[in-house]
C-alpha cells in the first residue's frame, strides 16, 4: 500500500492543475492577509473560496484522475495485491496529495500571517473537506464505468451540497416558522459537511450574533469544546461512510 500510495503522490504533485491550484490558493491567500488588517475578515473571504472550491477541485480532480489512472489499477489487480490496500492506496495517494497542496497554498500564508484559532481552524475544515470530497468522488467513479456519467455524478453532487443544500434548508426555515425548529435545524446541518465546516469556522469568529437566532443556536449547540468535537466527528462520519461504501464496491466489481 504504501508502494501505491508514493507513486499516487509522486505523480499526483506533478500535475499541473494541482501546481495551478496551489498557486491559486498562495496568491489569493497572500493578498487577502496583505490587504486587509481585519484578520477576521480575510477568514471569512477565504471560507467563501473553502467552501465551493475546494470541494468542487477535490469531487472533480478525483473522479478525473481515477478514470485517468484505470490501466495503472488494472495493472495491480494483475498483480498479488489486496483490492483494499489497491483502493486505499489510491485514494490515500489523492487526498493527502490534495491536502498538501491546500496547506502550501493557504497554511502557509496563514501561519505567516498569525490570524489565530479561526485562521487554523479554516485550514483545518479545509483539509477535512478535501479528504470528504476525494472519497465521494471515488464513491462517484466505482458506481459507473462511463467516464462522463461519473464526472456528471461528481459535479451533481457537489452543486448540491455546496449550493442546492442551502436553498432546500432556508425554504423548509421559511415555510415551518411557525413551528420549533431547534432540533431539525442542527440535524439538517449535520446532514451537509460543507454546513458544519461553515458553522465551525464562523462560530470561532464570535460572528453568531450576526447570524440572528439559528446562530445563537449554534452558538449554543457547537460554540462549547463538546460542541466542536461532535462537529468533528460528524465530519469524519461523513469522511467514513462514503469511502467505507465505495471501498466495498471496488472490493466486489469486476474492472
Amino acid at each position: 500500500m504504501m508502494k501505491i500510495l508514493k507513486y499516487v503522490i509522486y505523480d499526483v504533485l506533478r500535475s499541473k492543475m494541482i501546481i495551478a491550484y496551489t498557486l491559486f490558493l498562495f496568491l489569493l491567500s497572500s493578498g487577502l492577509f496583505w490587504m486587509n488588517t481585519d484578520s477576521g475578515k480575510t477568514v471569512v473571504s477565504l471560507l467563501h473560496v473553502i467552501l465551493l472550491v475546494v470541494p468542487l477541485i477535490s469531487i472533480v480532480f478525483g473522479t478525473i484522475h481515477y478514470y485517468n489512472s484505470r490501466e495503472f489499477t488494472e495493472l495491480l489487480l494483475a498483480q498479488p495485491i489486496n483490492r483494499n490496500k489497491i483502493f486505499l492506496g489510491e485514494y490515500a495517494g489523492l487526498s493527502c496529495s490534495l491536502a498538501f497542496a491546500l496547506l502550501a497554498g493557504m497554511g502557509v500564508p496563514v501561519l505567516i500571517s498569525g490570524s489565530g484559532e479561526a485562521a487554523v481552524y479554516l485550514v483545518v475544515v479545509g483539509i477535512l473537506l478535501t479528504f470528504i470530497f476525494t472519497a465521494l468522488a471515488f464513491l462517484a467513479s466505482v458506481r459507473s464505468t462511463d467516464k462522463a456519467r461519473g464526472i456528471g455524478t461528481a459535479l451533481l453532487l457537489w452543486f448540491y451540497f455546496a449550493v442546492l443544500f442551502d436553498g432546500i434548508v432556508l425554504s423548509i426555515l421559511f415555510y415551518f416558522n411557525d413551528y420549533p425548529l431547534e432540533k431539525p435545524v442542527l440535524f439538517l446541518t449535520a446532514l451537509n459537511p460543507v454546513d458544519l465546516a461553515r458553522v465551525i469556522t464562523l462560530l470561532k469568529l464570535d460572528t453568531s450574533a450576526l447570524m440572528g437566532y439559528t446562530g445563537a443556536l449554534y452558538q449554543k449547540f457547537f460554540g462549547s469544546a463538546w460542541g466542536i468535537s461532535i462537529a468533528m466527528l460528524l465530519l469524519l462520519l461523513w469522511l467514513y461512510v462514503p469511502l467505507t461504501w465505495a471501498k466495498r464496491i471496488f472490493f466486489r466489481k469486476d474492472l
